[in-house]
């Protein structure tokens, strides 16, 4: 039977939430390792150290020490930290399904613009960010990521499709003209 690491179906979850992480490749003052909710019972014995996300080297070098194959992982929990941005390193983890990132202090919707690239990205949660009380934040977040099945916990429905489709609309009529040229996508406005 392969272990965690060797199928892509067998990767564990990982649960950074609620470890104080005020950035991915910065340093992150007390935080504790993440859960692996789904993981087996670790063998006796003393437990391996884990390095940190936002500790020494970040993301990237914690994922290697827990994970065989670190691109294949499928859902990360990052959620009621200090972050106030979205990492680029996030964008190298191509196959991520579920993307928690809730409950921070990101305040730019335009942070969401870096998540395009992650095709198979099917849920994510960003409520609780300063962004979430900007006009249009539904409609902008599912008009950049139109294969979401799910934003903050709630299906995407019809009408959401519908909204982000008159939201991308308008966005490529901004881009067209001279303001939005060569800036790529514009958030909207703050209320």
């Amino acid at each position: 039977m392969p272990s965690w690491g060797e199928h892509p179906s067998l990767i564990p979850p990982l649960d950074f939430s609620f470890c104080r992480i005020g950035s991915i490749e910065g340093g992150a003052a007390n935080s504790t390792a993440p859960r692996r909710p789904r993981a087996p019972p670790a063998p006796p014995g003393p437990a391996p150290q884990q390095q940190q996300p936002g500790g020494a080297g970040g993301l990237p070098p914690a994922l290697e020490q827990l994970l065989v194959v670190p691109a294949q992982l499928r859902w990360l929990d990052l959620s009621f930290n200090r972050l106030t941005t979205i990492d680029p390193v996030l964008t190298t983890l191509r196959a991520l399904q579920s993307l928690q990132l809730h409950g921070n202090g990101i305040g730019s919707l335009a942070e969401v613009d870096k998540l395009g690239v992650l095709l198979r990205l099917r849920r994510l949660t960003l409520h609780g960010n300063p962004m979430e009380e900007q006009r249009g934040y539904r409609s902008y977040v599912l008009s950049l990521l139109p294969h979401l099945t799910s934003l903050d916990f709630t299906g995407v429905t019809r009408q959401d499709r519908q909204d982000a489709a008159t939201t991308r609309a308008q966005r490529g009529k901004k881009k067209g003209g001279a303001q939005g040229r060569g800036t790529g996508c514009q958030a909207p406005a703050p209320r």
